[in-house]
C-alpha cells in the first residue's frame, strides 16, 4: 500500500509538471496530429508507474523526468536545453566569460587519477601566486582530491570572491609537495587574445577574437585605437574556431567600420518581442579603410554576423572556409523550481536578407542526423554593391584558403598525456627560451622529443585500419575476398597496422613541430605568447598577407 502511494505521488508530481510547463490553457483542447497532451501525459505517466514497480532496477521519479525533458529537447535542436540549478554558474561562465575562481585550466591525466593545471592564466591568482602548468593537485582546502573528475576539482577551485583556501599540488621534479595560499577573484578572461601589427611594410593590423562575449567590443574598439597609432593601414580581424556569443556585441563590432544606424542582422520568431532590427548605435571608427575577416567551419553565430554583415556591406573581404552556419537565436526563461530553459525563438537573417543557418532539425536522416538544403536548392541574394551570395549553408569567404589534412596521429599526440607531461619536462630543464617571434626547436631538440616519445606508452589510433577492417569484414560476408583478393587485403592490412612511432614524428615533424613549439611557449609567455609564434607560422594568416595589396 505505501509504495503504491508513492508512486501515485511520483505520478502527479511528474503530470503536474509536465502540465504547468506544456499546457498554458486547458489540455483537453491542444491537439497535436490526433494525439491530445492528455492523453500523452496519461500514457507516459503510466509508462513510468510501470518502470516504476516492475522494472528490475530502482530508477528515482528527478531521474526519469530529467530524461523526459532532456529527450524531448534533444529532438528540437542541440542549442535547446534544460539548465538546473546546480547548472547555472557554469552556464553564466559560459556565456559571459566571467566565473569566480583562481584564474587556471586544469585537465584530468589519463594515466593517473589525479587532476592537473593545465594552464594558469596570466595575470589571475594562479599565475600570479606562482602556480605552474603541470602541477599535479593534490588537496583542496585539505580535501584529498584524488579520484575526483574535473568538474567536482573545477566546482571546488571556483567560489565566491574573496575566499581563501589552500592549494596543494605536487610539482615534477620538486622533492616534496608545494602548498599556495590563493584568494578567489573574478574572473574575465580577455576575448581579444592578442593584436599586433603583423606586416609592417603593408600596415596590416591582426587581432585574434576568440569569443563574441560580454563587454568584447569594447576590447576590440581598443585593440584598434592601439593599432590605429602603431601606423594601421589594414586590419585583419581572425574569427576561426570562434564560437559566438552576444548579437549586441557583434553588432557594435560591425558597427566600428560602417555607418551609424545600419542593419546588421534581423531576427524573426513566432511572437512579436522575437522580431527585432539590431542597427549599429554609434559613429564608426573609419568606413575606408581595408578590412579582411578570417573564419572557418568553427565560426559560427555571432562570428557568423560580423562576417556576413560586412560581406553583405561590401565593407570586408571574407578569407577562409566556409563557416559553420548556426542562423538560430536563443532566449534564456526561467522554468519551475530555479531552473532555465535555453530555447531558440528565432532565425537571424543578415543584411542582404538571407539566413544562414544550415541545418534543418526538425527533417532528419534515417539515422537521426539534422539534413542540410543542398546548393541547388539554395537561394540567390545580393550584397550592397550588387554581388551574389547565397543563403543555407553559412558565410562561404569571398577567397577560400585550402589546408593541408593533418594526420590523425598529430591529433592522438596533442591531447596525449605524454606529449604533456614531456612539455613539463622541458621547461623544468629550460628555465629560459627565446621570446616568442625567435623561438625555434633544433634539429636536435625536435630528434630527442621523438625520442623521448617513443619510449612512452603512446598509441595512437590508426584510423584507416579500423576502417579497412570493416571494408574487409563486409567483403568477406558478401564473397569477394577469393585468394588474390585476400593476398593483397592481407599485405595492405600489414602495412596500415605497422606503427613506428619515432619515425612517423619525423616524418610528421612540419605539422608537430609548431603545436609542440605553441605549448612550450605557452609556459614561459602565456596564450599572447604561443598566438604571436602560432602567426608567424600560420599559412591562412600569410595568404592573406600575400594576396592583399598595400
Amino acid at each position: 500500500m505505501k509504495h503504491n502511494i508513492l508512486i501515485n505521488v511520483r505520478v502527479s508530481v511528474i503530470i503536474t509538471t509536465l502540465l504547468l510547463i506544456l499546457v498554458p490553457g486547458k489540455a483537453q483542447e491542444h491537439r497535436t496530429g490526433g494525439f491530445d497532451i492528455t492523453r500523452g501525459l496519461e500514457t507516459f505517466a503510466d509508462i513510468y508507474r510501470q518502470i516504476d514497480m516492475y522494472y528490475v532496477d530502482t530508477i528515482s521519479a528527478d531521474t526519469a523526468l530529467r530524461w523526459a525533458i532532456d529527450g524531448m529537447l534533444m529532438e528540437v535542436d542541440p542549442f535547446t536545453n534544460f539548465i538546473p540549478l546546480n547548472q547555472q554558474d557554469e552556464f553564466r561562465a559560459t556565456t559571459s566569460g566571467r566565473y569566480a575562481g583562481i584564474g587556471a585550466g586544469i585537465r584530468a591525466m589519463k594515466d593517473s587519477k589525479r587532476v592537473v593545471i593545465s594552464e594558469p592564466y596570466e595575470g589571475f591568482p594562479a599565475a600570479r601566486a606562482g602556480v605552474k602548468a603541470g602541477d599535479i593537485i593534490l588537496s583542496i582546502d585539505g580535501k584529498d582530491v584524488k579520484g575526483w573528475k574535473v568538474d567536482k576539482v573545477s566546482e571546488n577551485l571556483r567560489g565566491e570572491p574573496g575566499t581563501k583556501f589552500e592549494l596543494k599540488v605536487e610539482r615534477p621534479g620538486a622533492r616534496k609537495p608545494l602548498s599556495f595560499k590563493l584568494v578567489r577573484e573574478n574572473i574575465k578572461l580577455p576575448a581579444v587574445t592578442w593584436y599586433d601589427i603583423i606586416d609592417p611594410q603593408k600596415g596590416l593590423g591582426y587581432i585574434y577574437l576568440s569569443s563574441v562575449t560580454d563587454d568584447c567590443a569594447s576590447e576590440v574598439r581598443n585593440a584598434i585605437m592601439d593599432l590605429k597609432q602603431k601606423g594601421m593601414k589594414s586590419l585583419l580581424l581572425d574569427l576561426r574556431d570562434n564560437p559566438g556569443g552576444a548579437i549586441s556585441q557583434a553588432v557594435e563590432i560591425v558597427g566600428m567600420f560602417v555607418p551609424k544606424g545600419s542593419l546588421v542582422v534581423s531576427t524573426k520568431g513566432k511572437l512579436p518581442s522575437t522580431c527585432y532590427d539590431y542597427l549599429t548605435p554609434d559613429e564608426p571608427i573609419d568606413t575606408v579603410m581595408p578590412l579582411h575577416v578570417l573564419v572557418n567551419g568553427n565560426s559560427a553565430s555571432a562570428a557568423e554576423i560580423i562576417s556576413g554583415a560586412w560581406q553583405d556591406l561590401d565593407r570586408a573581404t571574407v578569407w577562409g572556409r566556409r563557416t559553420y552556419g548556426k542562423g538560430l537565436v536563443q532566449a534564456v526563461r526561467d522554468v519551475p523550481y530555479h531552473g532555465k530553459l535555453k530555447i531558440t525563438t528565432a532565425r537571424y537573417y543578415i543584411p542582404s536578407g538571407r539566413c544562414i543557418q544550415a541545418y534543418d532539425y526538425r527533417h532528419r536522416t534515417a539515422d537521426g542526423a539534422a539534413t542540410t538544403l543542398p546548393d541547388s536548392l539554395t537561394r540567390e541574394f545580393h550584397t550592397r554593391a550588387g554581388r551574389p551570395v547565397r543563403d543555407g549553408g553559412g558565410i562561404l569567404p569571398d577567397s577560400l584558403i585550402a589546408l593541408d589534412t593533418i594526420p590523425t596521429m598529430v591529433t592522438d599526440l596533442y591531447y596525449s598525456d605524454q606529449f604533456f607531461d614531456y612539455i613539463t619536462g622541458y621547461v623544468q630543464a629550460h628555465p629560459t627560451i627565446a621570446t616568442p617571434d625567435r623561438f625555434s626547436l633544433t634539429d636536435d631538440e625536435y630528434t630527442a622529443f621523438a625520442d623521448a616519445i617513443a619510449k612512452t606508452e603512446f598509441k595512437y589510433n590508426g584510423r584507416s585500419a579500423t576502417m579497412f577492417a570493416g571494408v574487409r569484414q563486409m567483403a568477406r560476408a558478401e564473397g569477394l575476398l577469393d585468394d588474390e583478393a585476400r593476398a593483397l587485403a592481407d599485405s595492405l592490412e600489414a602495412r596500415l597496422k605497422r606503427k613506428d612511432i619515432r619515425s612517423d614524428l619525423l616524418r610528421h615533424r612540419s605539422y608537430v613541430q609548431p603545436y609542440l613549439e605553441e605549448e612550450i611557449v605557452n609556459r614561459y609567455y602565456h596564450e599572447r605568447g604561443s598566438m604571436q609564434l602560432h602567426i608567424r607560422d600560420d599559412k591562412e594568416v600569410n595568404t592573406v598577407k600575400v594576396k592583399i595589396k598595400k
